[in-house]
Parts: C-alpha cells; sequence; structure tokens
C-alpha cells in the first residue's frame, strides 16, 4: 500500500495525493495550481495519473485549491464518485460554476488581447492581408459589446480566419455543471465505503464549513491499515463552526500514516479572542481619519466570519454603525449556504444569535451587492464604509477595482485578513504595506501595478492574522495530542518550504520521531 502526493507537496496550492492499495486508487482532493498564470494553466491541464485508473475521489472541503480540478477530471473518463461532506456538496455546487466561470472570461479577456495585439500590428505595419482596411475598422468596433463586454463571437471569428493561437478555457460551465452529478455527500461519523474493503469516514476539521478530517481503513493482507487525511485544520475556539475533532474511536487512534497539512508551521497566530477588539480598533481608527475599510476576502469561509463578527460588534454598538457591503455574488450564496446548515454551528453560534432569534449573517447595516452596475456604483461611491469583496488574494475580481479607487488614499486602510500566497497581489500589498508602515510611512509611499497601471500604496495596510483558517504549529500540535491518535508514520503537505520543513522539526522536538516530508511523485510505503 502507498501514499504519492502529486500536488499541494512543498507548496500550498493544486492539493491531490494518491492513495495505492491491491484493489484501488483513490485521490484525495483534486485541486487547482493558482499562481502565475501560465505556469498554473499548464500545471492545471497536466495529468500525473491516468484518470481512468482513479476508483473513487474523497474531497476534505471546498476551496478551489483542493476541488477547482474535479470538471477537468470529470471530463477525461473518470468513472468514480466524489465523495465528501453534505456542507461541501453544496458549496461546491457554486463554488465550481464560479470557477467555470472565471476560466472562460479570462480566456476571453486573453483572446481579446490577443486579437486587438494581432490587428494593431497588421494596422501598424500596413499589411492587412486578408482584412481590408474598412473591414478593420468594422472588427475593431465589435470586439466590444459596450464599455464591459467583449464580443465572443468576433473574437473567435478574427481567430479562426488568421489562424491565430487562441486561448482555450480549462473548463466551461457545462464542465463543472456535469462534474457536480459525481458527488455525494454524507454527514460526519458515518461509515461508507469507497473501495475494496476500504471506508471512509468524516469528522471535523473546523477549517470551513463542511471541512473534513477523513478517516479511511482498509482491510488487506489479513490486516486493517488506517490512514487518516487531515485536510485542512481549522483553528480553536472560531466563531461558528465547531473546534477541529479530537474525540476519534478508541480502536481507531492507531494510525498508520497521518497525512497532515503545514501551512503555518513556523507561524504563531493571533489569539482568537482578541479579533473582535482588534477589527473595532481598525474600524475606529479608519472612520476617524474619514476613511474607508477595504477587505480583500474569501468569498467562502472568511466572509461569513467577517459577517458574523460584524453583527456582535453592531449589536454592542460600540462604533459608528457604517454601512458594510459584501460585493461578491458568490459570496452571497455562499453566505446562504451558511445559514442552510444549523447543524454544524457550534455552542457559541447557537447562544449568541439562534437562540435569541438572529440570523447570525443579517443585519440593518449589511448589503450584499450583485450586479455589476451596482458594485460600480460602489466604487464611485465616497462616503466611510466597509467593503468585503473577493478575491481574497486580490488576483481577480471586484476587489481589483476598489482598490483601484482607493489604494492611493491615505484615508483607507486595506485590511489583510488571510493567506496571501506568493506571486499573488495580495502578498505585495501585504510586504511592501507592511515595510512602509515599519519605516513610519516616512518617504514616497510603494508602488503596485495591476490592471495594467501603477498606483501608490497611500492607504493603510493592516493585517489580523487571527482570521486564518488555518490552525497555527501550536494549534496542529494540540489537534496531535488532544486527539491522543497513535501515529506511526507523518507525511507533512500544504506548506510552503519554510513552512512545512520548519513544522516537521517541530514536530521531531515533541517525541514525532517518524515524520517524512515528501516531494512531488515520490512514493510513501505504509507498513
Amino acid at each position: 500500500m502507498y501514499f504519492t502526493p502529486y500536488g499541494a507537496v512543498r507548496e500550498v496550492t493544486g492539493s491531490m495525493h494518491l492513495l495505492t492499495t491491491d484493489s484501488d486508487r483513490i485521490l484525495l482532493d483534486c485541486g487547482m495550481f493558482q499562481g502565475r498564470r501560465k505556469e498554473s494553466y499548464e500545471k492545471n491541464r497536466t495529468w500525473s495519473i491516468d484518470p481512468q485508473l482513479i476508483t473513487n475521489v474523497v474531497l476534505s472541503h471546498a476551496h478551489i485549491d483542493h476541488c477547482g480540478r474535479i470538471p477537468l477530471l470529470t471530463r477525461e473518463k473518470f468513472y468514480g464518485r466524489v465523495i465528501t461532506t453534505r456542507p461541501t456538496v453544496d458549496a461546491c455546487h457554486y463554488l465550481l460554476l464560479d470557477s467555470a466561470h472565471i476560466q472562460e472570461s479570462d480566456a476571453e479577456y486573453l483572446n481579446y488581447k490577443i486579437v486587438r495585439s494581432f490587428l494593431y500590428k497588421l494596422e501598424s505595419s500596413g499589411g492587412y492581408g486578408k482584412i481590408t482596411h474598412r473591414k478593420m475598422k468594422a472588427v475593431k468596433k465589435q470586439l466590444k459589446e459596450g464599455p464591459h463586454k467583449i464580443n465572443s463571437e468576433t473574437l473567435r471569428e478574427v481567430i479562426e480566419e488568421n489562424h491565430l493561437k487562441g486561448i482555450e478555457p480549462l473548463y466551461t460551465i457545462p464542465d463543472a455543471e456535469r462534474a457536480l452529478d459525481y458527488f455525494e455527500g454524507y454527514p460526519y461519523g458515518q461509515e461508507m465505503t469507497i473501495g475494496k474493503n476500504m471506508t471512509c469516514t468524516f469528522y471535523d476539521a473546523g477549517h470551513i464549513l463542511g471541512s473534513a478530517i477523513s478517516l479511511i481503513k482498509i482491510s488487506e493482507n489479513g490486516r486493517t491499515y488506517r490512514v487518516m487525511y487531515s485536510g485542512d485544520l481549522g483553528r480553536f475556539d472560531k466563531p461558528i463552526i465547531n473546534d477541529p475533532t479530537t474525540n476519534f474511536p478508541e480502536e481507531d487512534r492507531n494510525i498508520d500514516l497521518l497525512i497532515m497539512e503545514s501551512t503555518y508551521g513556523d507561524r504563531e497566530h493571533d489569539p482568537v479572542k482578541d479579533l473582535k477588539g482588534k477589527l473595532k480598533d481598525v474600524i475606529l481608527e479608519t472612520t476617524a481619519r474619514g476613511g474607508s475599510v477595504i477587505i480583500p476576502a474569501f468569498a467562502f469561509g472568511r466572509t461569513q466570519e467577517l459577517i458574523y463578527l460584524l453583527h456582535e460588534i453592531y449589536n454592542e454598538n460600540q462604533i459608528p454603525q457604517l454601512p458594510v457591503y459584501i460585493d461578491s455574488p458568490l459570496a452571497a450564496n455562499m453566505t446562504r449556504v451558511f445559514g442552510e446548515h444549523p447543524e454544524v454551528y457550534d455552542e457559541g453560534t447557537h447562544k449568541t444569535f439562534l437562540q435569541a432569534g438572529e440570523n447570525p449573517f443579517i443585519f440593518e447595516q449589511i448589503h450584499f451587492v450583485r450586479s455589476v452596475e451596482e458594485s460600480m456604483g460602489l466604487m464611485n461611491d465616497n462616503r466611510r464604509k466597509i467593503i468585503i469583496a473577493a478575491s481574497g488574494m486580490c488576483e481577480a475580481g471586484r476587489i481589483l477595482h476598489h482598490l483601484r479607487y482607493r489604494i492611493h488614499n491615505p484615508a483607507n486602510t486595506i485590511l489583510i485578513v488571510g493567506y496571501m500566497a506568493e506571486n499573488t497581489l495580495g502578498r505585495r500589498i501585504q510586504e511592501l504595506g507592511r515595510a512602509y508602515e515599519e519605516k513610519g510611512r516616512q518617504g514616497d509611499a510603494p508602488f503596485v501595478k495591476f490592471l495594467n497601471k501603477t498606483y501608490p500604496l497611500e492607504a493603510h495596510v493592516k493585517e489580523l492574522g487571527g482570521f486564518s483558517a488555518h490552525g497555527d504549529k501550536n494549534e496542529m500540535l494540540r489537534f496531535l495530542q488532544e486527539s491522543r491518535l497513535k501515529i506511526k508514520k507523518i507525511a507533512l503537505v500544504h506548506g510552503e518550504e519554510g513552512q512545512i520543513t520548519s513544522f516537521r522539526d517541530f514536530l521531531q522536538g515533541r517525541s514525532y520521531d517518524n515524520v517524512v516530508v515528501p516531494r512531488a511523485g515520490e512514493i510513501v510505503r505504509i507498513n
């Protein structure tokens, strides 16, 4: 029996691992690589294993770096099932369709640039070839339908007629819709069959709604093996959802291999209990300057936590009651998913809101922005406000336009509340803003380039690390110690090089001797 990691190996994106037995091949997650466009595009289109050989997929949770390649898999003659929790099924319904829309939109925009560049080169050289001057003018006019919509039909015609190399989306909305037919949802604690003599039971990972620790039991060669996949482990004492499970059946505490994340393997987060007070301080400081708070946030998980805490803060009536705008149709849909699964809320949420007859995610000052027109109006509205918009790493979406309008104003605050991966705009803003703040904001502000323009980073940049959905090194250790698992071997995944090796050393210094950090494609034997 073997374990082979293929994604999120010494990095934190593209989570995908293979569990191989004599009879089956089980894929643990099927996530999308995120980062530099060209590199990610090539990685996402390449399979390290023939999809026809995969028996089933066990999906830990609905974040795109864990589920985002499933539509590619189901398009490639995969004949199994995607087995996950019920909230994750509901979340993927929106997240995968949104991901497909992004793939289509990105391809369309890149094709627009290809065609526009081709026409400009023809025009400047005077070599129109098959395209007459009159037709070129007509084509240019037809490339867009109004100021914000690209004419896809005209793009295709120019690309085909001139044999240009266009860009295809990774997958389409129909691909994502087809993939959802493969999903099966189960409650926590229910054992289900996933292969020959192989079962899986989900336990709450405390990361996001529906996230799961997968306990897989395999009967082979006269004995039972137990493999546990942590997925992404959450923090303890966070609002809304339960803590990571540490209470496992006594007979299942002997673990032959624990596949464990290490995202924050050398970090210590701010205490969860300080989050509400620090968020309140940021709002008060910003409103005193006459500015707005701009928060890049993942549509699933982080946005709902922010809504929850703002609801609590507003109920306490200790800060100005600024309007709160959730500028993301996806976040609005995901908030609805949260509202439909109170069965996984923690005790605090029941006491604070449900027992008082309140919806945690609805209050007077909150507004969900869906239309492009309403979003554009919000950008031109200079009144003080709180704006929460996707994407969480500032790589795409409406957050880019809010930054474009407000990044140069020192009255405003850009609040970083989540992990910013390497090579993302969010990481650049975080690092440049941190350095400028450490210099006392003396001298010229740093410059940030996005949307093909350069902007001075005059807005204040603040960070609230306690919002992380991932446990830090001490919380991951707490999971191991409180669960009282007897673990033969730990394989660390889902961590950048410095984090993952640091966490290995951290664990080895605390009596976890057999800890390995495999590389992509490296086979780990399960004895």
